[in-house]
């Protein structure tokens, strides 16, 4: 198989790089290259940018807004966005709800929320795991019983990313307990977060920050015209959704960037009278990562490759694998980074306090290297957790 990029390829990239060089504002980029949080106007100011250039949502069908790209050119552009860098899409429509809409909703799901959601008028959450229902997701309890032309909702949603700044939430919701597998009573569901009964707290994390909320339901009225697909086919849109979710998790350009970090920031450092970028055990550290991050990202492009090929509606078993290797590879950067800036990663200093310019303790790029080694322990456990994407290996690729 060749992998190489054509010459087309390599031309489309020379056109997104120099627009990126030209459209992301200085202060988002310093603040991406030193490992903070873009805020929510910051990912409002981007992909204002990115719709006006008609390119924030290029993986969907033409007539949703898309590109046209092919899998390959779409896979350019996310390395060149997380290279340059730039934010990620806002949200979780972007990725996650709109393709499920699009795929399997009705014409007046796709006419009423795919344009808001290509311009983030519409800024989407996902509504999966449970306090009961994490790994094991079909156990979720939160109920939807039809009541004429609604349903009826009540139950918790936990971990929820982002709903704090939401409209919206997209919601796996139980419609038939009685139904034989747990699996063949779920829905899709899309639920206003303004609608009477509906609370959302934030969870403060370990590194400070409030990325994840609970979400909770009382009787809320969702109108039955918001059920996405057919009822108690959820599950089926939920292995497609998070199918897309695993093979984005990889995050080889984020990784490639936080490498390029790491060998510039032990060029600064020395221990022992010498730069930590020339000692061989920290060198035999780096060369390493960087070895399986080559593996990596040579076995995404060959899902990339075979991404045209596969049926509509359905997800390469292999983004378990990129999902696997790709949180790994990640864990490994954020060690490695904490090596790097060593004692200096005990003092917290939060968001706010760098935007104040506080004085800092210790090198003024020390600040988010702890908080990011903290918050990246989560990502072998969301989209589904590495146990069972090695259950999902061994069934659907190996036979087993």
């Amino acid at each position: 198989m060749d992998l190489s990029f054509t010459e087309d390829e390599l031309a489309f990239r020379d056109e997104v790089r120099a627009f990126l060089r030209s459209a992301v504002a200085a202060d988002i980029r310093e603040k991406l290259i030193a490992g903070r949080q873009p805020s929510k106007n910051d990912k409002l100011r981007w992909t204002k940018i990115l719709a006006e250039k008609g390119w924030s949502v290029p993986h969907w069908p033409v007539e949703y807004g898309g590109t046209g790209w092919s899998p390959v050119k779409q896979y350019i552009f996310a390395e060149e966005i997380s290279q340059t860098p730039a934010p990620e899409p806002a949200g979780s429509g972007y990725d996650l709800g709109g393709p499920v809409i699009y795929t399997f909703g009705s014409e007046a799901l796709k006419k009423r929320f795919l344009p808001r959601i290509a311009t983030l008028e519409d800024w989407w959450a996902q509504g999966f795991s449970e306090p009961g229902a994490g790994s094991d997701l079909a156990a979720l309890s939160t109920r939807a019983v039809r009541d004429g032309d609604h349903y009826i909702v009540n139950g918790q949603k936990t971990w929820t990313t982002g709903a704090q700044y939401a409209d919206w939430i997209f919601c796996l919701v139980r419609t038939d307990p009685t139904a034989k597998k747990k699996q063949q009573g779920i829905s899709f569901m899309l639920i206003d977060l303004k609608s009477p009964g509906v609370t959302v707290r934030p969870i403060e994390l370990i590194d400070g920050g409030y990325e994840v909320c609970e979400v909770f339901f009382q009787d809320v009225r969702v109108p039955a015209e918001n059920l996405v697909g057919e009822e108690n086919r959820g599950w089926d849109y939920a292995k497609f959704l998070l199918g897309n979710e695993r093979y984005n998790i990889t995050y080889v350009g984020i990784s490639k960037l936080r490498m390029g970090r790491i060998k510039e920031l032990a060029a600064r450092t020395r221990v022992g009278g010498e730069r930590l970028i020339d000692q061989a055990d920290f060198r035999k550290r780096v060369a390493s990562i960087e070895v399986q991050l080559k593996a990596l990202e040579m076995t995404q492009l060959r899902v990339v490759s075979n991404r045209s090929k596969r049926q509509k509606g359905t997800a390469d078993p292999a983004g378990s694998i990129l999902k696997i290797k790709g949180s790994e590879i990640q864990q490994a950067i954020a060690e490695l980074l904490l090596d790097v800036v060593g004692p200096y990663a005990l003092p917290y200093q939060s968001d706010e306090e760098i935007e104040r310019k506080e004085l800092p303790i210790g090198p003024d790029w020390a600040a988010p290297i702890a908080p990011a080694y903290f918050n990246v322990r989560k990502v072998p456990i969301y989209g589904g957790s590495d146990e069972i994407q090695k259950n999902i290996i061994a069934k659907v690729i190996l036979g087993l």
